[in-house]
């Protein structure tokens, strides 16, 4: 498959480049980001690429894209979510933001504020434009995806629902789990056959398939097209499973110490440990 990551430097910069098995090899030279390197069309040409070795083990993992331009997020998309909450499915797709700096990569913590009494995961498939995107039909839709990634997102509900709007629990800090890594399209294949599985100190407590979406991926490109144009390396986050934290009797938030995997077939684990912040 192609894959390929972003990862911190030593020198405080962020780097990329294609992932083999153990091995990054390092292809900032070619472009100065992923993001960028998407732009300009040159994923293909370094699907063999084996200049500048990197091991795995050696590297902190940044988000797959650590800075897009936007991160747009669908809630209650998948029929087993909108059943556990108890409500018909909403008319429009339901579309909330986040911002890049809330991100963090595979391996990082998942920063729990000292505020909140409900912190919550949420396993979801992601994916990253490949071209710019207006006013698109869903017949065109998988033609401006790059690829695919794990993402978790984070959420503190008691500021999420302390009102109407949701970005206040949905964007702090150390809360936007990507990666590990990007894989691209072509790879992946037909992705609704792709299986979500969110696991809590190894207990799995999400389990879901791509194909269960209330809203299709086509459906969600031509959707937020129509209000918002995308560009290459944006992300659109398509849904969480039922199975949150929030709707379990008792309540299965997540606290200081907890590990909490995300694995898709496919695209990998993506794996944070939460630690609490003031």
């Amino acid at each position: 498959m192609s894959k390929f990551v972003s990862y911190h430097r030593a020198d405080g910069g962020i780097a990329w480049g294609r992932l083999d098995g153990e091995t990054v090899y390092d292809a900032t030279s070619t472009a100065p980001s992923l993001a960028e390197a998407i732009a300009a069309g040159s994923l293909d040409a370094l699907a063999h690429h084996t200049d500048n070795p990197v091991a795995l083990s050696g590297i902190r993992l940044a988000p797959v894209i650590p800075n897009p331009g936007k991160i747009i997020c669908i809630g209650v998309n998948y029929r087993s979510h909108r059943d556990e909450i108890g409500k018909a499915a909403p008319a429009a797709p339901v579309v909330f933001a986040r911002y890049a700096d809330s991100q963090m990569g595979h391996g990082a913590d998942a920063l729990k504020p000292v505020q909140s009494a409900q912190f919550d995961y949420e396993g979801e498939v992601a994916l990253v434009i490949s071209r710019p995107a207006h006013k698109v039909a869903k017949a065109d839709a998988y033609d401006h995806v790059a690829g695919y990634a794990v993402y978790n997102d984070f959420s503190v509900r008691d500021w999420q629902r302390a009102a109407s709007q949701w970005l206040p629990g949905k964007t702090w800090p150390g809360t936007g789990g990507f990666g590990p890594c990007l894989v691209t399209a072509d790879e992946v294949g037909d992705v609704t056959g792709l299986e979500l599985t969110t696991r809590v100190n190894g207990e799995v407590r999400q389990h879901g398939k791509v194909a269960d979406l209330i809203n299709d991926i086509p459906s969600i490109i031509e959707y937020v097209t129509a209000f918002t144009p995308l560009s290459p390396g944006d992300v659109v986050v398509t849904g969480t499973p039922g199975g949150v934290g929030l709707f379990m009797d008792p309540p299965g938030f997540v606290v200081d110490g907890d590990v909490v995997e995300v694995e898709v077939t496919g695209l990998g684990t993506l794996r944070n440990t939460v630690r609490e912040v003031p």
